[in-house]
């Protein structure tokens, strides 16, 4: 046997990712470094390591990514292996091959193998080559034009994909010729400041296709095995939003014949590690191989959960040089998991990223939670938009499904927006209750799974409630009857953007009257405390979570967050958020990657003006009104504010 044993992991990561890791590494003994950006200075995985180390400044290209400065930690601490998580580093071919130069044991495959199998057009060649059926399309030139001929060769719509990394970065579908040339340009740009490579190829693409993956593990002694599938077709911008274990559209066989495939690939390269094979299964039944993930991936967690297996300690044990724990005749599934990626987005705004403060957090019980915050924890727009995992398994995929819609309509965030009710409703969807949910899901159904629910008290008028029985001058909230007389008190409040005009009014008997829109609420106060209120309205008794932050009210009811800022005392505001003033104004916290108009342009409404970059996606900001650019604030590589006014436009007569 050739081991090679290590004492102390230094995980090259950050936030989840990092405290996955180190929770199985301590069990096993492990000493444990954190290293950590100049954002993540008190983030949980630093206090919950043994030892830390600061690698740099904000941005992962100066700390997360910086190769010299992680070995340098390692060196520092004493760490004799790195473990890079996933994401970031884990598929960076250099830092492999920078961790064995210096003696340390990379927790991951070969650099040889990176190299090999993390490029997704060297992939495709191997995988070609061994017979594998992979999806046509161009890899090579990257001149413009060759590209845009070989796009028209291969027919619409045609993925553009980076080479070089994961995560839908780099990645567009375009629909048509006439759209090439935009999302190319774009396709790059994301490439190049996500991963420094902006390499591309272009791929057909297939229509509403099933996203499956087979994890597999290799060992140094020629070992190979498949941990089963997973399907990851629930997906908005080419990201994964729901993956599950075992897939409801994959056979016994089909299992069988897609994972010998891809322990057959593993063999053939000498691969020692976790790793996932990425297919595209299309209405026919049909596979075709994407690209090779040469590290553990974000939801490991499903797999984990059918077989009873550690992934990581896994990793760790193949990293050490021991032989693989199992065999293929050992790996048995059991019930079926599904997990969902909680993320600090808008789901109502294309899924804006959002940052900021987390003013209360509370993870349900019961359930599998992966996160690395706390309440007051700072959500910094720096990194990716995912905060949390949450996991359940079940018996029956169904048991598992409903156990994780209810987990996730008890779970609590306030003060910067989640996708929390948008993957609530994906999950009690009646496409994905039955199983049929491809990649198009999403877009199919993105009107009816973004919409409020029907029934219950209306937002606005609870959110009315609250703020006049929490404390408005005399009006807070006592039991039983009123000691006087109340005088209606008119209130105006914005949720989402819309403005509410609402009235209220506690009556002698101690009842409430919430009046909006012609008609109004009688409601009556069961119980109020600082954090919870207890009421009953038509017959319906219900309950809400809730917390006041100045004039912000955050609201948790049936699964939804409710974000309302009382305006009643503040003045109307003159400014036009939606760029109508000829402002055109940042949309989130991000950097800024390239301005797309100069003073003296003359600009149409709708013509892209400036691109921001947060949590790793660039988001293309819009002029609201046609006219002649007078004045850009920001230049390429500053980082903004949300609201920060970037471009103005006198607009046309």
């Amino acid at each position: 046997m050739k081991l090679t044993p290590f004492k102390k992991i230094l995980v090259a990561n950050r936030g989840e990712i990092a405290l996955r890791v180190m929770r199985t590494a301590r069990r096993m003994g492990y000493g444990i470094v954190a290293v950590y950006s100049t954002a993540d200075r008190d983030a949980l995985h630093v206090r919950a390591a043994d030892e830390a180390v600061p690698i740099g400044g904000n941005l992962p290209s100066d700390s997360y990514l910086r190769i010299e400065a992680i070995i340098a930690a390692a060196k520092l601490s004493g760490a004799d292996a790195i473990h890079p998580g996933y994401g970031f580093l884990a598929e960076n071919e250099d830092f492999a091959a920078a961790c064995a130069e210096a003696g340390i044991v990379f927790i991951g495959p070969s650099a040889e193998s990176i190299r090999s199998m993390g490029d997704k057009a060297g992939a495709k060649a191997i995988m070609m080559k061994a017979g594998v059926p992979c999806v046509p399309g161009f890899q090579g030139d990257q001149d413009d034009a060759v590209l845009k001929a070989e796009a028209d060769r291969i027919g619409y719509p045609v993925m553009i994909k980076a080479t070089a990394g994961g995560g839908g970065r780099g990645m567009r579908l375009v629909p048509d010729a006439a759209s090439f040339a935009d999302m190319l340009r774009s396709a790059k740009s994301e490439a190049q400041n996500a991963f420094g490579d902006p390499t591309v190829i272009l791929e057909r693409a297939i229509v509403e296709p099933r996203h499956i993956e087979i994890q597999v593990f290799g060992d140094r002694y020629g070992n190979a095995i498949h941990l089963g599938e997973r399907d990851c077709s629930v997906q908005r911008r080419h990201q994964k939003v729901i993956e599950e274990a075992p897939s409801p559209a994959v056979s016994p066989e089909l299992r069988e014949k897609m994972g010998a495939v891809a322990t057959a690939a593993v063999k053939a390269i000498g691969y020692e590690g976790a790793g996932t094979l990425e297919f595209l299964l299309d209405q026919d039944g049909e596979f075709y191989f994407m690209e090779m993930n040469t590290r553990l991936q974000v939801e490991h967690p499903v797999t984990e959960a059918i077989t009873g297996l550690d992934l990581v300690e896994m990793q760790l044990r193949v990293a050490a040089g021991q032989p693989l724990p199992v065999a293929q005749q050992d790996v048995t599934f059991r019930g079926h998991a599904i997990e969902v990626r909680l993320c600090a987005e808008d789901a109502n705004r294309d899924f804006m990223p959002q940052s900021g403060r987390m003013l209360r957090w509370d993870m349900p019980e019961h359930v599998r939670a992966e996160h690395a915050l706390a309440s007051g924890s700072e959500i910094p727009p720096f990194y990716d938009s995912m905060i949390a995992k949450l996991v359940t398994h079940g018996a029956t995929r169904d048991e598992a499904r409903l156990k994780l819609a209810t987990a996730l309509d008890s779970t609590i965030a306030f003060g910067v927006t989640t996708n929390q009710a948008f993957l609530a409703s994906c999950l009690r969807h009646p496409t994905f209750a039955s199983g049929g949910a491809t990649t198009a899901f999403i877009a199919q159904h993105a009107a009816e799974l973004n919409s409020a629910p029907q029934s219950g008290v209306a937002a606005s008028t609870l959110a009315a409630l609250l703020l006049y029985a929490t404390g408005r001058g005399a009006h807070g909230w006592r039991p039983g009857r009123a000691l006087r007389p109340s005088f209606p008190l008119p209130l105006r409040i914005d949720i989402n953007g819309e403005t509410h005009e609402a009235e209220a009014i506690r009556h002698a008997d101690g009842s409430y009257a919430i009046a909006e829109n012609g008609a109004t609420s009688e409601i009556v106060i069961d119980r109020l405390t600082e954090s919870e209120i207890t009421f009953h309205v038509g017959g319906l008794n219900a309950s809400a979570t809730y917390l006041n932050d100045g004039d912000r009210l955050y609201i948790l009811y049936r699964g939804r967050t409710i974000a309302a800022t009382d305006l009643t005392l503040a003045r109307p505001e003159a400014a036009d958020a939606g760029g109508g003033d000829g402002k055109v104004r940042a949309q989130l916290n991000g950097r800024v990657v390239a301005t797309l108009a100069k003073v003296g342009d003359e600009v149409t409404r709708g013509q892209p003006i400036v691109t921001l970059e947060a949590m790793k996606m660039q988001h293309v900001h819009a002029a609201g009104v046609a006219g002649k650019v007078t004045a850009i604030h920001v230049a390429e590589g500053d980082q903004v504010t949300t609201g920060a006014i970037v471009v103005e436009i006198e607009p046309a007569a």
